[in-house]
């Protein structure tokens, strides 16, 4: 497999390193001259010094042939600009893009590209296990579509106790499709009655978030 990595960060470093290990063919573009030059006396000559941002060091480096564009630099225009030319002018199958703001995610998912990784977002799902349980989890963005889920833990006072699944008025493009009670995963059916200590796995569009606050928590549950 042939993959091309944007940006000579730390995450494309590490990232082409560990490529080659696994032995596939790999090119890195940095445009920073002394970047690059450090990191091709690590690695080697697969590092070139060019603007990945520009479609013609892209085709230079291989983009009309490469299995998979991955745009990691620090800058998520550049990172949308690599991936729109990867996909549309070089036809590449599958574009990975690194997004550092989780507002632009829902763009580059309309814009088209294939997948995308967002540290910010990992680490604020990871920081959401510490916070308050009225707080809505955010598990994992799905790979198509602008969907994600979504985990609420159901206390004291949430509008939900004792209502059947039927009966919430859920927003549009949302759906309840699992729940953890006392540790166990159990399917939500339209009879399922939700009770206090209840973990419900939601899917939906993050529009959809304040409506299942809503239908789920409530405005004011007290820690």
């Amino acid at each position: 497999m042939f993959v091309l990595v944007v940006g000579g960060g730390k995450v494309g470093y590490y990232l082409t390193k560990e490529l080659i290990q696994s032995g596939h063919e790999v090119v890195l573009m940095e445009k920073d001259r002394a970047r690059a030059d450090q990191i091709r006396d690590e690695i080697g000559s697969v590092v070139m010094h060019q603007d990945g941002c520009e479609g013609k060091y892209l085709r230079q480096a291989g983009a009309n042939r490469a299995d998979i564009v991955a745009a990691v630099t620090g800058d998520d225009e550049d990172n949308l600009v690599i991936c729109q030319m990867a996909k549309h002018h070089f036809d590449v199958p599958r574009t990975i893009a690194r997004v550092n703001n989780p507002k632009n995610e829902r763009l580059f998912r309309h814009l088209g590209v294939d997948e995308i990784i967002s540290p910010t977002r990992m680490i604020l799902g990871s920081i959401e296990q510490d916070i308050p349980v009225n707080e809505l989890l955010h598990l994992a963005a799905l790979g198509v579509g602008e969907l994600e889920i979504i985990e609420a833990h159901i206390q004291e006072g949430s509008p939900g106790i004792g209502r059947m699944a039927s009966t919430l008025t859920m927003p549009i493009g949302s759906s309840l499709f699992g729940l953890i009670r006392e540790g166990v995963p159990m399917r939500v059916g339209p009879d399922t009655v939700l009770a206090e200590g209840d973990k419900v796995i939601a899917i939906g569009h993050p529009d959809c978030e304040a409506d299942l606050r809503r239908q789920l928590i409530g405005e004011h549950v007290e820690a």
